[in-house]
């Protein structure tokens, strides 16, 4: 890596892009935008877009010099707390986006863009979830811009809403086939209504992203309990199997004619994005949640540490994931016939992704509030 932080090009990463796999950095902050990191990932590294995390960020506002004049100013204005957290997030974001204009552009709007967090209190409350999208995306006004709204039955329907009314979305923590296929369905809903009131669909992006690591390491831990051979033998395949699945299902959609008919209109496909792509411990390999999966029109989002390993040693393998279905569900039967069972294991990981989503979140206006007003606690 380079100057300690900026993964140099590497052949794999060339590779990577020629295999049809668009590679994101996962985690942005505005130290590493305004150092000039964000810049030469792009240029140097091959970077095609980026995702927040508000516990990143929290982090960030503790330590990092970069946020004092902004936070003063928001201080001095007396602003209150999530408001002035909705400016920090909106202010790293759309200098992110115009970073990631020339990308935007070359690639006639498929790349280049910017996830950014929502307030997880409004998770359950479709209608909220729609009018704090909105604002958000107003503060932000940039069309790389797209909210982050996770998979909840509310979500689905809030993010079928907020495409009907132009803004992207990239919807999370999608651990189901069952459940991605309802993010299809209301991506493609949310596009009609779209082209009924007159929108261009070129201009509407969404992705749909597998937490893939967070998946195996609560499976292979259950494999772990087991203690079998036949448990042994299926660690570190749960993750890949439900990645075909999905690969399957998104096949399927593109097939049909009410998509035909909205492609034929300019809609892009609402791509899936493997997230939690980091190596569960030090002797795996560091790569192998980006070697793993590999299909055309995918997005992989990497942390720093993983995008270096990648870039100095992957070991891509070409398609992993077409056509590969058949295989998932005999690996699917294998792991409920050691009493692993798909739909328990999904729910845990709902429950758990939408606990560390809300800690996060009250991390950071935590962190915010300590720098607005030192002597107030925020309301939690």
């Amino acid at each position: 890596m380079t100057d300690g932080a900026t993964p140099a090009r590497g052949l794999e990463l060339e590779q990577l892009l020629a295999e049809g796999v668009s590679p994101w950095l996962d985690g942005i902050h505005r130290g590493l935008i305004s150092s000039g990191r964000l810049a030469r990932l792009i240029g140097g590294s091959g970077i095609r877009g980026a995702t927040s995390d508000p516990a990143l960020l929290a982090r960030a506002v503790v330590h990092d010099d970069a946020y004092g004049e902004q936070l003063a100013l928001l201080a001095a204005g007396e602003v209150p707390l999530d408001e002035a957290v909705r400016a920090l997030c909106a202010h790293d974001i759309r200098w992110a986006c115009d970073e990631l204009r020339q990308v935007r552009e070359t690639t006639h709007g498929l790349d280049g863009h910017v996830s950014m967090d929502m307030d997880p209190r409004a998770a359950h409350d479709a209608e909220s979830t729609v009018a704090e999208a909105e604002e958000l995306s107003r503060s932000v006004n940039r069309p790389g811009a797209l909210v982050k709204i996770p998979a909840t039955a509310e979500g689905i329907a809030a993010a079928s809403d907020c495409i009907a009314r132009g803004i992207g979305v990239h919807v999370t923590e999608i651990f189901s086939v069952r459940r991605y296929g309802e993010v299809l369905d209301a991506y493609v809903e949310g596009l009609e209504h779209a082209l009924e009131d007159g929108r261009r669909l070129p201009a509407i992006t969404s992705v749909a992203s597998l937490p893939i690591g967070l998946l195996d390491a609560e499976v292979d831990a259950r494999l772990a309990e087991s203690g079998t051979a036949a448990a042994h033998a299926l660690r570190g395949e749960a993750a890949l199997a439900n990645a075909r699945l999905f690969y399957r299902a998104y096949e399927e959609s593109l097939g049909s004619d009410r998509w035909r008919a909205l492609r034929a209109a300019g809609a892009h496909p609402q791509r899936l994005m493997w997230t939690a792509t980091a190596a569960p411990d030090a002797a795996a390999s560091q790569t192998r949640y980006v070697d793993g999966f590999v299909t055309w029109g995918t997005v992989n989002a990497m942390s720093l540490c993983t995008l270096g390993a990648v870039a100095r040693h992957a070991d891509l393998q070409g398609d992993t994931l077409m056509g590969g279905h058949r295989a998932a569900r005999e690996v699917l039967d294998r792991l409920e016939r050691l009493g692993i069972l798909y739909d328990a294991v999904m729910q845990k990981l709902e429950a758990e992704c939408a606990e560390r989503r809300a800690a996060a979140w009250r991390e950071l206006r935590t962190a915010v509030g300590a720098r607005l007003r030192p002597t107030d606690v925020p309301d939690r």
